[in-house]
């Protein structure tokens, strides 16, 4: 009886040192995308402001729009949302040519993705 009571002690510690793992790992991960996200947008927006091609801005913001789906936190989802929908309309202005709508709403998707890292660090 007490070897069995042993393993079962051993078997939940192990499960529960697996699930800080888990966490861990996907705090990371989280970090990570919020950061690799800024970083395309912030590139998208240096590169349009130089006046630069407009298929690598695009492909920036294509980019930052998938490293933001990971950059997923209960407290800021409305927030990504809006900030992805900005995106969004600002690749679409850059495919249309309306190019200061599209500079525009990439600001505004950066200065809503860098306030959503703000929230998240602060709550980490």
């Amino acid at each position: 009886m007490q070897v069995l009571k042993k393993l079962a002690l051993s078997v939940l510690m192990l499960g529960l040192c697996a699930n800080v793992f888990a966490v861990e790992e996907t705090a990371a991960k989280v970090a990570a995308a919020a950061t690799g996200t800024i970083e395309k947008i912030q590139e998208a927006v240096n590169l349009s402001d130089q006046k630069g091609n407009k298929e690598e801005i695009v492909k920036l913001i294509n980019d930052a729009r998938q490293l933001q789906k990971e950059f997923r936190y209960e407290i800021t989802e409305r927030q990504r949302q809006k900030s992805n929908d900005k995106l969004r309309i600002a690749r679409d202005s850059y495919e249309s040519g309306d190019l200061a709508t599209a500079e525009t709403k990439l600001k505004e998707a950066l200065a809503g993705f860098t306030e959503m890292k703000a929230t998240y660090d602060a709550n980490h």
